[in-house]
């Protein structure tokens, strides 16, 4: 398998910036059985069966993209320099690692000041990164990233413009409950109250999972042979109360089917033999074609990067082919694509 296998040309004017309004408003490509629809997301209720069961990734975006002064003295005076840092994972000494940038600005030791309550000491350096000690813990240090944070928006918008406040909303998912992703999963990004309400009294069910999205998500592949790469580890968890409703799901025959490729990447990790098992761990699963699932029986999702390890997962669900003559029709009826972008239900 060769990275090219996995490319397309995008127009630059299909990459979205800002979200459909309400969520539910988004187009939704309907891709089953061979043929190709073109349908809008609040009429899920009329698409999917009773009994059908969502995977939903309840993970939080934290607000990791923090902008800094670092200040020093010595033989040329004082001297300050700005600093934007993207905090990435906790580590398990209470630091964490983070996108340092200028890196080369900054030394061991020294602390960056993000406001009058949060402060970080540079506590190390290496491949690329930086290890921050903060000098607050808690609820403390998330009232503080919440005040003065702002959401870390991928490359591809934040290279368009800045984040704002309306991102804080837009860039959550409805249900975020637990803090710790710096990357939403944006599938789940068009659903909202009524849409849920709408399931449910069709018959749909749901399940709540957990995988702390991480900025590695949007890291290029950079090996010719695929199979070379090496994913990016997330944490996650699926408890024994999800592992047991997605279990029972299966044994009535009817459908799992995962909103995200978070929520996909997490239930196969979890998943031995055609059973869900709990699990509470860092995953790195990286699914290419030839992949045997386990439990995913559809997969709703945005459209993705080219070239892209999750390209390669939607490769992997509705085979090569198939996948190209779905993003050709997404390009040429404009659907718009990325994170704020629409979405499409993959029914293989």
């Amino acid at each position: 398998m060769k990275l090219s296998d996995f490319d397309f040309d995008l127009p630059e004017n299909l990459i979205a910036t800002r979200p459909a309004r309400p969520r539910s408003s988004a187009r939704l490509l309907l891709a089953q059985g061979g043929t190709i629809a073109d349908r809008v997301v609040n009429e899920l209720p009329g698409i999917l069966r009773p009994g059908d069961r969502l995977i939903l990734n309840d993970t939080k975006v934290i607000p990791a993209r923090l902008f800094g002064v670092r200040h020093r003295s010595g033989d040329a005076g004082d001297t300050s320099a700005k600093m934007d840092v993207t905090l990435l994972e906790p580590r398990a000494d209470g630091s964490w690692s983070a996108l340092i940038k200028p890196l080369k600005k900054v030394r061991d030791g020294e602390m960056i000041i993000f406001s009058e309550a949060l402060s970080a000491q540079v506590v190390g350096r290496g491949d690329g990164q930086g290890y921050l000690a903060f000098n607050l813990k808690g609820d403390d240090f998330d009232a503080a990233l919440n005040a003065v944070g702002a959401m870390p928006l991928p490359p591809y918008i934040a290279g368009k413009r800045p984040a704002d406040e309306a991102d804080k909303e837009d860039y959550q998912t409805y249900w975020a409950r637990r803090a710790g992703a710096v990357a939403a999963p944006t599938a789940s990004l068009h659903f909202d109250g009524p849409l849920l309400d709408a399931l449910a009294a069709r018959g749909v069910q749901f399940t709540h999972v957990t995988l702390h999205v991480g900025a590695g998500t949007f890291l290029p592949v950079k090996v010719d042979d695929v199979r070379d790469h090496k994913m990016h580890a997330e944490w996650g968890e699926v408890t024994a109360d999800a592992a047991a409703q997605i279990n029972a799901t299966k044994a009535a025959g009817n459908r799992v089917i995962p909103v995200g490729t978070t929520a996909l990447r997490l239930i196969e990790s979890a998943a031995k033999d055609g059973k869900m098992a709990p699990w509470k761990g860092p995953t790195d699963i990286f699914i290419t074609p030839g992949f045997t699932f386990q439990i995913t029986d559809g997969l709703m999702t945005n459209f993705h990067l080219p070239k892209s390890t999750l390209m390669m997962l939607v490769s992997a669900l509705m085979g090569g082919e198939n996948i190209r003559q779905i993003y050709q029709h997404a390009i040429g009826e404009e659907y718009r694509f990325f994170s704020y972008g629409d979405s499409s239900l993959l029914l293989p």
